[in-house]
């Protein structure tokens, strides 16, 4: 039975069955919870997917991966305006689920793989493959016998007497052929490469027209005094991380273990059970999710469509553009995207110098700075779905009290930090605060900048430590996800509440667009990152493992350098974007603790 407590401003009953939160909080609860699994689900299969089923190159699988993840932010504007204006919440995202569930069902659709040859001598030998992640063994059918492959430090490509991996060590090489003297080509199933890219696009355009608008029913459940808003943020927010370290483990399990369908298949299980807690709850929202103008969906549009299949119907437009760009994103001049960016900071400066003046205009200054700052931090942050996974997966020994632990499970280590660690860093900021000593936005910023470059050099030192071939001690890929942890606690929580309450009230809206497009630009940048960290694979798997640890350290040094050097410019700066948050500062700096404690994720 639900049960209520007067509310002391409007004598209205308040709804307090879910931890004395509303129970439409549990609905939206769990359906974040498993919308999340899914999501994260696929991601931690994804790049490995790329490049050991469909085999792409590492370079191609990055920027494949990059756009994607771009594409998830950008297209949260086009789901929240139509939400906004026409739809609703509600039915956004009954149809943003619905999308959804297709989408990572039809990543179960795999078909038998891609197949490369090697082409020598003018014959071609097929590549034959076992097993998923680092189990991945190659072989071929050589003279009337499968033998094992291995490649030499060379380049050059070595058919074993056995195909039996325990006598590899001590196994004779029964023909080795030069790096010089072969080629290699990849035949794939057109078919179900075409069925990636569409499911791909059908989860871009299903997070874009849930993401945004789960998040609004939320607030809609609170009047906008309601003390229990916060907090009823915190517990949404610790679904998302719910979701992600339990899809980060069994997805990552499944996938690798047993084979890519079944991970894709869990995740397309939990976001189905996500659809139906959300279908089932829907009377607990109180009709706050409803479209603004119900009669308005039913005038025609254009001919025998409305408004609210016209609403749909642009879901079909974000599906065929968000296809195509997955499909051609490595032939997307890096140019283009940085373009875009600077165009709209050019847009969002004009704007602040013709339309407004004084505080207001500083203020908004202060908003684009930490919509621009957040760039950095994401760029680097999310090659952990991309090359941190591909290296973890290959470069690093896994073996875990005699179990070897598939890649995919260690991107669960972000949401378990979260956890523990976010209620630590809420009590710190408590106490500075008492002492007077609470550090500013975007001091906090600087922090979490410099500590996605230092997580990356960590790494480095590991690389290092494990020599030229040898492969790095497991324990420094659980010290990158918890400095990179403890950057994010500094970073999301406090990004989004400074942009909103900076942003003058008449364009909340178009900043908050900004952040979610510079999220989506970060998303990309973090793909061009990753795709420099690409290796020389065949079949899949790396043919030179000490130019793989070298290019890798190459790279992850050089970022984190420079993420570093950003960091501590921000710092420097940071009394000048203190100075522009003018009076409100105060209220920046004193966020709810219970929100710092969510370690609220932007997907």
């Amino acid at each position: 039975m639900t049960e209520a407590v007067a509310d002391s401003a409007s004598a209205k009953p308040r709804d307090t069955s879910f931890f004395g939160h509303p129970k439409g909080l549990a609905i939206l609860f769990f359906t974040e919870m498993w919308e999340r699994f899914s999501y994260y689900g696929m991601r931690g299969l994804l790049i490995l997917y790329l490049t050991q089923h469909f085999l792409f190159s590492d370079e191609k699988s990055a920027v494949m991966y990059g756009a994607y993840t771009a594409l998830v932010y950008v297209m949260t504007i086009i789901g929240g305006t139509l939400a906004d204006r026409y739809l609703g919440q509600r039915k956004a995202v009954t149809f943003g689920a619905i999308l959804l569930c297709l989408g990572h069902f039809g990543m179960a659709f795999e078909g038998s793989g891609s197949k490369e040859y090697i082409v020598s001598n003018g014959s071609e030998i097929e590549l034959l493959d076992e097993g998923r992640g680092n189990n991945r063994k190659l072989y071929v059918d050589v003279d009337g016998a499968e033998r094992r492959v291995t490649f030499g430090d060379d380049g050059s490509i070595k058919f074993l007497e056995t195909a039996d991996t325990s006598d590899e060590p001590t196994a004779g090489v029964y023909q080795t052929i030069a790096a010089d003297s072969y080629t290699t080509r990849v035949q794939r199933q057109e078919t179900f490469t075409l069925i990636l890219y569409f499911s791909l696009a059908l989860i871009i355009a299903g997070v874009g027209y849930l993401k945004a608008n789960i998040s609004t029913i939320v607030g809609a459940l609170y009047e906008f005094d309601d003390p229990r808003r916060d907090s009823g943020f915190t517990l949404f927010y610790m679904g998302i991380n719910l979701g992600s370290f339990l899809s980060s483990i069994t997805c990552g399990i499944l996938g690798i273990v047993y084979g890519w369908q079944y991970g894709f298949g869990l995740a397309g299980i939990g976001m189905l059970a996500g659809l139906a807690v959300f279908i089932w709850g829907q009377k607990y929202l109180d009709g706050k999710a409803e479209p603004p103008n119900p009669a308005l969906l039913k005038k025609s549009f254009i001919g025998p469509i409305n408004i609210e299949l016209a609403c749909y119907l642009a879901g079909l437009a974000i599906i065929a553009v968000a296809m195509s760009i997955v499909m051609n994103a490595e032939i997307i001049p890096d140019w283009f995207v940085g373009s875009l960016g600077i165009l709209i900071f050019i847009g969002l400066v004009s704007y602040s110098f013709i339309q407004l003046q004084g505080t207001e205009r500083k203020r908004m200054f202060a908003a684009i700075y930490f919509v621009l700052a957040q760039i950095p931090f994401w760029a680097l942050f999310e090659q952990a779905g991309s090359s941190l996974n591909l290296f973890t997966d290959r470069l690093v020994d896994k073996t875990m009290f005699g179990v070897n632990v598939p890649a995919p499970v260690f991107q669960a280590l972000n949401a378990g930090y979260i956890v523990i660690f976010a209620p630590i860093l809420a009590w710190l900021w408590i106490w500075l605060a008492k002492k007077g000593r609470e550090p500013s936005t975007p001091v906090k910023f600087a922090f979490g900048v410099f500590l996605a470059g230092l997580g990356f050099l960590s790494l480095v030192a590991g690389i290092g430590a494990s020599g030229t071939a040898g492969l790095t001690a497991v324990y420094f890929i659980f010290l990158i996800y918890w400095v990179h942890t403890m950057g994010e606690l500094m970073v999301s929580p406090v990004g989004l509440s400074a942009v909103t309450k900076m942003a003058p009230a008449r364009v909340v809206g178009m900043t908050m667009g900004a952040w979610f497009l510079y999220s989506g630009l970060s998303n990309y940048l973090a793909g061009i990152i990753a795709r420099g960290t690409g290796a020389e694979t065949i079949g899949g798997q790396i043919t030179d493992v000490a130019a793989a640890k070298a290019n890798y350290a190459a790279v992850y040094s050089n970022v984190g350098y420079v993420a570093m050097g950003v960091g501590v410019l921000m710092l420097l700066i940071s009394p000048i974007i203190k100075s522009w948050m003018s009076t409100d500062v105060g209220v920046v700096d004193s966020l709810d603790d219970e929100l710092r404690a969510s370690g609220e994720k932007p997907t």
